[in-house]
């Protein structure tokens, strides 16, 4: 699915103004040719979803900066250039953007990961003082650094199309060590951020699907006594005590998926 922009111009262009390296004469600023090879992002958006901020990562092996290893001792490594880009709405339901492969400048910047999302809109339905939390996020990385967003596991794809559909189910957190809060988060799988090893990757398409009759709820222990974990109270009236925070999403599945079933 291809995005055609209006314009010869990028919203890239108008955001890679970032410097990295305080008191440094180089120019840092990214400068893609106008008809270089672009990455098309679309995102089909529910209703009940909002985008999350999105941020796009450059690096560069020309600029590079300094770190420091556990000993002191000093190590060059690749320059790195992080913005927020906007995601335009098209027609309907769907948003989208383009990003520049080669972010040219003195540089020679190369696209390196984006990281966009989704989140509830409108917690209100499952409460007065319900926030928006985690889940419904997705990290594309293009080359072979890590992302900047620790994650615990990758999906390796190739081929320059990446189609990526997604269920998520809303799941209606309380907790109360540090103070009482109430979320709603969206639970689907591989947790809050599915990540891509996609260095292929040309055109994108993100369709996060809600299924918003079957909610979740968790209750996890007022105080901090070892051996206790959050409740997880599931649409099919069954409770568990899940050891690693977080409900099943498999679980989910299976309850939605027998229930269309018998309909």
């Amino acid at each position: 699915m291809k995005i055609t922009m209006s314009g010869s111009r990028s919203p890239l262009l108008l955001l890679a103004t970032v410097t990295l390296l305080g008191g440094c004469a180089q120019d840092y600023r990214l400068s893609p040719a106008p008809y270089g090879e672009k990455v098309s992002l679309t995102i089909k958006l529910p209703e009940d979803l909002e985008l999350r901020s999105m941020r796009v990562m450059y690096r560069s092996a020309v600029c590079q900066r300094v770190t420091y290893d556990g000993d002191g001792r000093p190590e060059r490594v690749d320059g790195h250039n992080g913005f927020e880009v906007p995601l335009q709405k098209r027609e309907g339901d769907l948003y989208g953007t383009e990003l520049f492969v080669d972010g040219g400048g003195p540089c020679q910047w190369r696209l390196s990961n984006a990281d966009f999302g989704v989140k509830y809109r409108m917690p209100t339905p499952f409460g007065e003082k319900v926030i928006p939390g985690s889940g419904g996020g997705v990290v594309i990385v293009f080359d072979h650094n890590n992302p900047q967003r620790r994650v615990s596991s990758t999906i390796n794809v190739t081929g320059a199309d990446l189609r990526i559909v997604e269920n998520y189910y809303p799941w209606v957190s309380e907790s109360f060590i540090g103070g009482y809060v109430q979320r709603v988060r969206l639970s689907g799988r591989g947790g809050s951020y599915l990540t891509y090893n996609a260095v292929e990757a040309r055109d994108i398409y993100f369709e996060p699907v809600l299924h918003r009759s079957y909610v979740v709820k968790s209750l996890a222990p007022k105080k901090p006594i070892a051996g206790e974990f959050p409740k997880f109270y599931y649409p099919d009236g069954t409770v568990e005590s899940e050891r690693r925070n977080k409900p099943s999403f498999e679980k989910m599945q299976k309850i939605r998926l027998e229930e269309e079933a018998k309909k």
